[in-house]
């Protein structure tokens, strides 16, 4: 399962089907990706935000813990497909929403992906600012030209910057804590104890929110390891990654923002390097910060091209994507999400916050209904071929997928608590925020209901795509629908 001598270093597959030829990888890179893509300032900040908002550092801890937990559940679930399936996590949707019909949460996805890279890109911005002694503007543009070199350069070097980033962070993280217990009172600060249900169930949602988030292209990152890998061992490799690295880093954000006396907010990136002192050490510190971040925006920008691409192939019947169109779609989004780093610089901290929250609503239904589907009706069972079809077996729009999806955001919204939206069931429940479990169990209890009665026809066994000119590959042993 090592990587291929012969694997070209510039990535040369888009979304369509990796065949079991051009496999490769190990399960450790799917540990040290997801490690790496938390262990980073985003997560911090998101963990201070229990803080920030109003919750006290022992319960906070462990509402994040819960949510990591709950979250990371479910994005573990969504990695396990990609080995089987060999195609990115938002094609399957197609099973789901139909060939046209998918188009409708993946336009929202690539919204998502968006801003999490323009927030990424403004904590990065301000590292390379203070590193090289230039405007925050100026780091953002640095940052976002590395972000497209890694982007098109694709699966294998993004995996390698993933075990980079983990070493770097894992070295950083402790340096960073060491420094954090030996200026303050660890201690006095577990025993301040005032349980408050919508803090913390605030810090269960943040942290639920964050892994829950990395579902639409978890896949994306392990499509390529052998058909024969571990569902559980795949589920157990980016799961355990994502959480620990995930709650370590909340763990130090809850920390610096309790003891930060009002100082955190707004100077995020300053005030964690300040830990440290000054000179070569902070400069160090935000090396590794812009480092760390060149993991997870390369993996928001790489989603979104996954996303454009998986929409319009969806329209055109056609899943190639050439290397020229894949440059233009990658500077097209980086680009995007640049821009609205310039303009939002300033205003960061709460705006992430109602953004990352809000997001909840769309995509815990898609969760749902996928993992349903995938887990309990068609049994790993595909048609990959048929994924590309308009006029194959999963048709143009599935009426069924997309009623329960659109049910599924509607049920949230009398629940909903963020500066965008408010819902009118909010103020009677205390203030506290539950969208995010409705819009998980409801939609998961209907789809479930309704696709055992409506379901279109289910193959007897997974399909693959036909492989150098054989017939159509069926994997696995027959199963009842």
């Amino acid at each position: 399962m090592a990587a291929n001598d012969t694997t070209p270093l510039i990535e040369r597959r888009s979304i369509d089907y990796i065949p079991e030829a051009e496999r490769h990888g190990r399960l450790l890179s799917q540990f040290t990706l997801w490690m790496g893509a938390n262990l980073q300032i985003t997560a911090i900040v998101t963990g201070a935000l229990a803080v920030v908002l109003g919750g006290d550092v022992f319960w906070s801890l462990i509402g994040l813990l819960i949510g990591q937990l709950i979250g990371g559940g479910v994005m573990a679930l969504h990695a396990a497909q990609g080995p089987k399936l060999g195609l990115p996590q938002m094609i399957s949707s197609r099973v789901q929403f139909g060939v046209y019909g998918a188009a409708i949460p993946i336009v929202l996805v690539c919204l998502m992906y968006l801003g999490f890279t323009a927030t990424g890109t403004v904590l990065s911005g301000q590292a390379l600012g203070q590193l090289f002694g230039v405007s925050d503007s100026v780091g953002i543009l640095i940052f976002a030209s590395v972000i497209v070199l890694v982007t098109v350069l694709g699966y294998r070097v993004i995996h390698f910057i993933g075990r980079v980033a983990s070493i770097i962070g894992v070295i950083a993280f402790v340096y960073l804590f060491s420094r954090l217990i030996s200026q303050t009172d660890v201690g006095a600060l577990l025993q301040i104890r005032h349980f408050s249900w919508s803090s913390f169930l605030l810090a269960v949602s943040l942290a639920a929110s964050w892994q829950i988030a990395f579902g639409p292209y978890v896949a994306d990152y392990s499509r390529y390891l052998p058909s024969t890998t571990s569902s559980v061992k795949t589920f157990l490799a980016a799961g355990a990654g994502s959480v620990i690295g995930a709650q370590v880093a909340m763990v130090l954000g809850v920390f610096a923002a309790a003891m930060s006396n009002g100082q955190f907010a707004g100077h995020e990136v300053a005030y964690i390097v300040g830990l440290s002192g000054t000179g070569a050490t902070a400069a160090l510190l935000y090396f590794s910060i812009a480092f760390g971040k060149v993991t997870i925006s390369t993996l928001n920008s790489y989603g979104s091209f996954m996303c454009i691409a998986t929409i319009i192939s969806g329209f055109r019947g056609r899943l190639e994507v050439t290397r020229l169109q894949r440059l233009v779609f990658v500077l097209a989004i980086v680009g995007t999400a640049t821009l609205i780093a310039l303009l939002g610089q300033h205003s960061f901290l709460g705006a992430f916050k109602s953004f990352i929250l809000f997001l909840l609503a769309f995509f815990t239904p898609w969760s749902a209904i996928n993992l349903v589907d995938y887990y309990c009706i068609t049994r790993e069972r595909y048609d990959v071929p048929a994924l590309a079809d308009p006029n194959g077996r999963y048709g143009r729009w599935n009426l069924l997928g997309i009623g329960v999806y659109v049910f599924g955001v509607l049920v949230q919204l009398p629940f909903i608590s963020t500066k965008f939206y408010t819902g009118p069931l909010v103020a009677a429940l205390g203030d506290v925020d539950i969208s995010w479990i409705i819009g998980l169990v409801l939609p998961a209890a209907v789809y479930y209901l309704c696709a055992k009665k409506w379901h279109s026809a289910v193959p007897d066994q997974l399909i693959l795509p036909p492989e150098q000119g054989t017939t159509p590959i069926k994997a696995g042993l027959a199963v009842q629908a």
